[in-house]
């Protein structure tokens, strides 16, 4: 089990260059496998829940190849293309690749069986093969339908229109890519809009795909079996990533870092407008709204002596947040007041139960926060938490990350366990916050 230490930073300063982003990454794979022709994909990123994807469309008959740092080619198979793997596609600890696969498979006539880590087996596929079977696909799985799993695509798929029972990108964009698969119009129905990143990749690739808005529910309606042609995708760094040196500049006297090309989806800005919320120095530059996705960069500067202040997170900005919370919370750890963070409900079914990982956490580190139903409240340290702790990442990425930032501004270092699945978001994290001045190691590198 990897361990990691994360002590007093004096100051972090300079630029970080974030990986591409990991939500855009898989789905640029796999709409440009299921293209005609050749896609160039710049920037992708490069972690093992994305080469998950790319390993498991190269055994679905599609050539993916790597042709230098973060640049990729594409040959796909065309809609419906795709062929009968001759072994189990294992996605590893990745949830995004078993989804979104779900729904590819659950409209192409073949039959695939799915798998991965002890944590991906663990966590419901049953949002997704729902609607999939609405669509004439037989998915059987293990009770609480969680891999392994066996899918075998309708022959004759059928268009449905499903609403979401709760807001969930996953689940949308599995159905809206099964939909490209079937006759006629398919459409979805979100009661709150999630990031909407499979709608701007489809319709980049010439997908028929219309949205309509009333009442704050979003209906996506896709029209299936088009032929789509191979394009050229950049994908921008990754804004789930780049919450992670942004909010330790936040955290730490004296710092000012910035990054530079992050997506700026206003799906996925939630945290930033928390972050305004809570009084912090966040700048955004050289935005280039004529991109598939917008993109800017980034500055980050602590917000000096009154530091940050406590706020009332709503439960509808979640959608647009989700993989933010566990770096949210550590910033509220440090923040004047108590803060409240709502509709929290998803996060219970992520890597981990990152709702209780958040809350077990902060109380090791001498910060008092609650998790009570969907909610997560945080009671500010009005100062540096004590810190001196060992905290157990459960193998969560996004927890050992916002751990070790927390370590950062501790008054005694706090070593994170299970800090292992940082590459599948973030390769080179240690690298990337050591070099803005940050000082976490391997026990064996920080004691010698």
């Amino acid at each position: 089990m990897a361990m990691l230490d994360s002590g007093s930073a004096g100051r972090l300063s300079g630029t970080a260059r974030v990986p591409g982003d990991k939500s855009i990454s898989h789905r640029a794979l796999i709409v440009s496998a299921l293209a005609v022709g050749e896609s160039r994909i710049d920037g992708l990123l490069e972690g093992e829940d994305v080469l998950a994807t790319a390993a498991a469309l190269g055994a679905l008959g599609a050539s993916v190849e790597r042709i230098g740092p973060g640049r990729w080619a594409v040959r796909g198979a065309g809609v419906g293309g795709l062929a009968e793997p001759d072994t189990v596609l294992d996605l590893g600890n990745s949830g995004t690749s078993a989804r979104l696969l779900l729904g590819v498979l659950g409209t192409h006539p073949l039959t695939a069986f799915l798998t991965g880590d002890a944590s991906l087996r663990s966590r419901p596929m049953g949002r997704v093969a729902e609607p999939l079977r609405g669509m004439g696909a037989t998915v059987a799985a293990r009770e609480g339908d969680r891999l392994p799993l066996m899918v075998t695509g309708a022959r004759d798929p059928v268009p449905i229109e499903y609403t979401l029972p709760v807001p969930s990108a996953q689940v949308k964009s599995a159905i809206l890519l099964a939909a490209l698969n079937t006759p006629g119009e398919t459409t979805v129905i979100e009661p709150r809009p999630t990031r909407d990143h499979s709608e701007l990749m489809l319709r980049h690739f010439g997908v028929d795909i219309a949205v309509a808005e009333t009442g704050g529910r979003r209906a996506i309606t896709l029209r299936g079996q088009p032929e789509i042609e191979g394009r050229a995708v950049s994908v921008p760094a990754d804004i789930s990533s780049a919450a992670f040196p942004g909010v330790a500049a936040l955290l730490v006297p004296g710092s000012e870092v910035e990054i530079p090309d992050v997506g700026l989806n206003p799906t996925r800005t939630g945290l930033l407008e928390c972050l305004h919320e809570m009084g912090a120095g966040v700048a955004i530059a050289d935005a280039a709204p004529d991109r598939a996705e917008p993109v800017g960069g980034l500055g980050f500067r602590h917000p000096g002596p009154g530091g940050l202040r406590a706020i009332e997170v709503p439960a509808e900005r979640a959608p647009r947040m989700i993989d933010e919370y566990p770096i949210l919370a550590v910033a509220a750890a440090f923040a004047q007041g108590t803060t409240r963070m709502h509709g929290l409900g998803e996060l219970r079914v992520k890597e981990s139960d990152r709702l209780a990982a958040i809350a077990g956490g902060l109380q090791a580190a001498g910060v008092a926060p609650a998790a009570r139903g969907a909610a997560l409240i945080v009671e500010g340290a009005a100062g540096r938490p004590p810190g001196g702790v060992t905290i157990d990442a459960g193998h969560d990425h996004r927890i050992a990350m916002a751990f070790l930032v927390l370590g950062l501004a501790c008054e005694r270092p706090v070593r994170v366990t299970g800090s292992e699945t940082i590459d599948t978001s973030f390769p080179g994290f240690v690298a990337a916050m050591n070099g803005l001045g940050a000082a976490i190691a391997a026990p064996d590198a920080a004691d010698g």
